[in-house]
């Protein structure tokens, strides 16, 4: 990175970033009621700035523009302006973000998603707020909580889910939530209300508001005030969802601990009593339920409440009650108990959705037109990162079938592409030169085979999952 002398280099700013963010985050686990009054000079510490630059450049998003019309990969010598630019401005606090530009992202059954790009600038600055205040607020965010949060995955959920739908926990009812438009929704005073908790530097609270106050410059170029949410798509956003949304985790948390210890809870089990655990990722979030399907209804009045705070509503049409036989689906995977072939115990098992399935068939699909690629070699690199991420995501199910039949459709398309592509030769000639052990390659790129990849059961980790910042805690058995 050519930023100039008097800039760390990316090594030694990742490391006093590190110190800085484990020291906050202890400060902050150690004190939950303290507020942190003067953290406004982090922001723009050049530590900060250049570690913020670098994800930002990195990221999957670098190659799109925002209203300046500049991609962060396009930027290649003149990010030591750009970083003294930034420095210069957050120091005399007079950075005024602009407007993100706004792009509509399709979504199944016709629907679009809101997308916000902000500037470069914009997206350097959020990057180095969210490295200040994401440790702080880690100290708070409860174990239930695992979308866009470090080291929590999607399958921590899922493991969860499962966890305690299986035997002898048996939390055999769901409700399934769906927030409509969370990101776009979000009060913007009861939000800042809620960061006010922690902080209470007014110069980072006025940088926070200013982005969330920023606008949207639509694709119709109408330029839009934003009265409320959080746009989606800027660094920022996902932070500040999950500071909304952990009015949800708080609540039933706090119903969770006032049932008091294990023997109290199983008491008021056998008394007839209803007892919930909350799994959220993201704005998608699930509630297990150990009782009855009254217990279950009586929850979509008490979610309606608790994120009403936040200006939150639940979607009538994809809030849901079902029982875990019937089963449900959630990120991407479908949830349900079976009995296992051959016995009479029932288990629960995750594989696959029918949608998530769908979804990649209709990537290979598309991919494999003739078309598309002009050589195999293409066409492979193409597929093959494709193929392996979907597996690298559903490999700890029960998918093993799953991956059979994406297996067996590839490798039809991506002969049926061959066939066609080379319709003057005939099968001997393209069998010999691209298939001759019936794998197909060329030069030394081979095509990922979904049915070589293992199966195996992901470990629930629950309340076990250290912060960057912090040392693995000593193994303790989750409660029923």
């Amino acid at each position: 990175m050519n930023i100039g002398a008097p800039w760390p280099d990316l090594d030694e700013a990742e490391l006093r970033v590190h110190v800085m963010q484990t020291k906050l985050h202890q400060w902050a686990a150690d004190d939950p009621g303290r507020c942190f009054d003067d953290i406004y000079n982090l922001v723009y510490d050049p530590a900060f700035l250049v570690v913020a630059w670098a994800r930002v450049r990195g990221n999957k998003g670098a190659r799109s523009a925002g209203v300046d019309g500049v991609a962060p990969r396009s930027v290649v010598f003149g990010a030591g302006e750009l970083l003294s630019g930034l420095r210069a401005s957050l120091k005399a606090q007079r950075l005024s973000p602009v407007p993100v530009r706004e792009k509509m992202i399709p979504k199944t059954g016709g629907k679009v998603r809101r997308l916000g790009i902000p500037t470069v600038a914009d997206r350097v600055v959020q990057a180095s707020l969210k490295l200040v205040l994401e440790p702080i607020f880690e100290a708070d965010f409860k174990p239930c909580s695992y979308g866009f949060r470090p080291k929590r995955r999607a399958q921590d959920a899922i493991a969860e889910i499962h966890f305690f739908a299986s035997p002898t926990r048996n939390y055999e009812w769901v409700f399934e939530g769906d927030i409509t438009a969370c990101f776009d929704e979000i009060d913007h005073t009861a939000l800042m209300g809620r960061v006010r908790r922690r902080i209470g530097d007014k110069r980072v609270l006025g940088l926070v508001k200013a982005f969330l106050r920023a606008g949207i410059l639509g694709e119709d170029a109408v330029h839009r005030d934003t009265i409320a949410g959080t746009p989606q798509g800027g660094i920022l956003s996902p932070l500040l969802a999950n500071i909304a949304l952990s009015v949800l985790d708080e609540h039933f948390t706090t119903k969770w601990e006032a049932l008091g210890s294990e023997y109290h809870r199983s008491k008021h089990r056998r008394n007839g009593g209803a007892i919930c655990r909350f799994v959220r990722y993201a704005d998608d979030f699930v509630i297990m339920v150990s009782g009855n399907r009254d217990h279950a209804e009586q929850l979509r009045d008490e979610v309606t409440t608790v994120i009403a705070t936040m200006g939150l509503r639940l979607s009538e049409t994809k809030t849901r009650i079902c029982h875990i036989d019937e089963g449900f689906d959630f990120l991407g995977f479908r949830i349900q108990r079976k009995h296992r072939r051959g016995t009479n115990k029932r288990h629960v098992y995750t594989y696959p959705s029918k949608k998530a399935l769908a979804s990649i068939i209709d990537k290979v699909r598309t991919l494999t037109r003739r078309s598309w690629h002009r050589d195999l070699v293409t066409l492979l690199r193409r597929l093959n990162p494709v193929l392996r991420g979907w597996c690298n995501y559903f490999r700890h199910g029960v998918s093993k079938r799953a991956f059979g039949y994406v297996d067996n459709f590839s490798w039809k398309r991506t002969v049926r592409w061959l066939r066609k592509r080379h319709f003057k030769l005939n099968w001997v000639t393209i069998r010999r030169r691209h298939l001759p052990t019936w794998e197909i390659s060329a030069d030394v790129v081979a095509m990922f085979r979904p049915k070589a990849v293992p199966v195996t059961r992901y470990r629930y980790r629950h309340a076990n999952i250290p912060t960057p910042w912090t040392s693995p805690p000593g193994s303790t058995a989750p409660a029923a």
